[in-house]
């Protein structure tokens, strides 16, 4: 079976993430959203909210499984029998930072490819960051998330 990883902290996750994951679904048979457990960041969100929203807004995709994970991304992938790490690239600043994290995956595993999508032009400007961002300030985010997500931002930010 032909499966990817898509791994990200998706807080939360917005439609340019729905996006790639509905286009992996096409090439793979499998795509596993990983959820990041262990994060230099400090999400707004918590594992089990981030995981949910996810699973909400993967539904309708076939083939597609949302599950946590900690530790490095390699060895999550090795032990899900994956040989393939999708990353999504928006824009030229993305570029520098997974081509290093390509580059060490691939020094820690071999065996273990890395595969970039961009995203569908509407969505290239579009980052959790920054959705947080302007929920915090009150702001409209309902065309840049999903309505289930659209709602925890608002019960969080108010």
């Amino acid at each position: 079976m032909r499966s990817v990883v898509y791994p990200g902290t998706f807080d939360p996750i917005t439609n340019g993430h729905a996006d790639l994951i509905f286009r992996a679904s096409k090439l793979f048979e499998r795509v596993v959203v990983a959820v990041a457990a262990d994060t230099a960041k400090a999400p707004t969100f918590d594992l089990e909210q981030r995981l949910s929203m996810a699973r909400t807004v993967c539904a309708d995709i076939t083939g597609v499984e949302v599950v946590a994970f900690s530790g490095l991304l390699v060895t999550f992938a090795r032990q899900m029998q994956i040989h393939v790490i999708m990353r999504g690239l928006r824009a030229v600043s993305d570029f520098e930072y997974e081509f290093q994290l390509a580059g060490m995956n691939r020094c820690m595993a071999s065996d273990i490819e890395t595969l970039f999508l961009t995203p569908a032009e509407q969505y290239t400007y579009i980052s959790s960051s920054l959705v947080r961002e302007i929920a915090r300030l009150g702001g409209d985010v309902s065309s840049f998330v999903a309505a289930p997500v659209h709602a925890a931002l608002q019960k969080t930010f108010g």
